[in-house]
């Protein structure tokens, strides 16, 4: 009767084995579905740690470092491809034998399991499933969100790996220095374990030698640095003078130098459409300093039919850079008003005429009644 107990219990250790192997590989793949955490250090791969064993650790991993390709240097209002490249300098600082043995290996063959369970070690250095999003800090840098996050799908130690991003500057952005930020993510081997026989007997692998390689999640931001180059930057600050249809006027435009640096042999010049002319167009305005000011005359004509309202004229400045190169600051607005012609003859003039009319018409009227007066009595006396 032992016999079939014993075989009984035999059973009973099989199926909970087997359900213990079932929830494990359950637990496994939930975890999958949902991710590892950074500090988890769970196994990506079956079997679970129950059924492998740890013959080594690794000290060592990837280190991602990023850096921009070319001239760091932009302009204002520029919109511009930030060339960023990926290297990753990560090495293996050693290994260590830990005091893990199977028994039912014989020694000379696992530790030549032990060696190949190192060699796969190797590949924590490699990063993988890498996630790159660049983020402005600043107000009047833009990254444009199509060309964010970049993704690519392993680093090796060594290696570059080339990314582009596409920025987009503002007009009145300030010269100076900014800084960029680059989180990088990314997954990476933390550990590597040897199959055991038992993981070979419940049909988890058919391999002879099999490892199981767990896997880590790390998040860093990496530091991108990029400058505003210092140039002029002009702005209409004062506009005097009135226009009036049918009329030519002299118009008045102050330019002030907003930016850093003098714009040398500085010219004004306005665009002017119907119902607007001008015979000047351009005006010199010599150096303008930062901070200066200087002012440009121009002598527009306005059409007797033009509409009474406010026109923009368009306007640009001209200039020679501190590097000798000719610039042009666009996209200025001369905002003058037209006003309405004033009328030749006044309410008032227009009344004084019409009096003096009817007063000459009345001398004229009394000197006729006088006149045929006169000649009627001079017909009397000679009757």
């Amino acid at each position: 009767m032992s016999k079939p107990q014993n075989y009984a219990s035999q059973r009973l250790v099989t199926t909970f084995v087997s359900i213990a192997v079932l929830l494990s590989v359950l637990s496994i793949t939930v975890s999958l579905a949902f991710g590892a955490d950074d500090n988890s250090g769970g196994d990506l791969l079956i079997p679970g740690n129950g059924y492998t064993v740890d013959y080594y650790k690794s000290y060592g991993g990837p280190a991602i470092d990023a850096s921009i390709v070319g001239d760091p240097e932009f302009q204002r209002g520029e919109v511009a491809d930030l060339q960023v490249v990926l290297v990753n300098k990560g090495v293996i600082e050693g290994f260590k034998r830990l005091y893990a043995n199977q028994a039912l290996i014989p020694d000379s063959k696992e530790e030549s399991i032990a060696l190949a369970e190192m060699s796969t070690e190797k590949d924590c250095t490699t990063a993988k499933g890498i996630k790159a999003d660049l983020i402005s800090g600043s107000d009047y840098i833009h990254v444009e969100s199509t060309t964010t996050p970049q993704t690519e799908d392993e680093l090796e130690t060594g290696h570059i790996q080339p990314i582009k991003f596409t920025i987009r500057i503002d007009d009145y952005t300030p010269a100076g220095e900014y800084d960029l930020k680059l989180p990088v993510t990314y997954q990476y081997q933390s550990n590597v374990r040897t199959n055991t026989p038992n993981a070979i007997d419940i049909g988890l692998t058919s391999d002879t030698v099999a490892f199981t390689q767990e896997y880590s999640t790390r998040n860093i931001t990496l530091p991108l640095h990029i400058s505003i180059k210092k140039e002029s930057r002009f702005e209409v600050s004062k506009i005097s003078g009135s226009l009036k249809q049918g009329s030519t006027s002299l118009i008045n435009v102050t330019y002030t130098n907003l930016g850093e640096t003098a714009a040398q042999d500085s010219q004004a010049k306005i665009v002017v459409m119907k119902p607007l002319s001008t015979s000047t167009s351009t005006f010199k305005l010599g150096t303008v300093g930062p901070g200066e000011s200087q002012t440009a005359s121009f002598e527009i004509l306005a059409a007797s039919d033009a509409v009474v309202k406010n026109y923009g004229i368009d306007s640009e400045v001209r200039y020679i850079d501190n590097e000798g190169k000719t610039k042009f600051f666009e996209n200025m607005k001369v905002y003058m008003p037209i006003e309405k012609s004033e009328s030749k003859f006044s309410t008032t003039a227009i009344v004084c005429i019409l009096l003096a009319l009817v007063v000459i018409y009345q001398i004229v009227k009394v000197l006729r009644n006088r006149k045929k007066y006169s000649e009627n009595e001079s017909g009397d006396e000679n009757d």
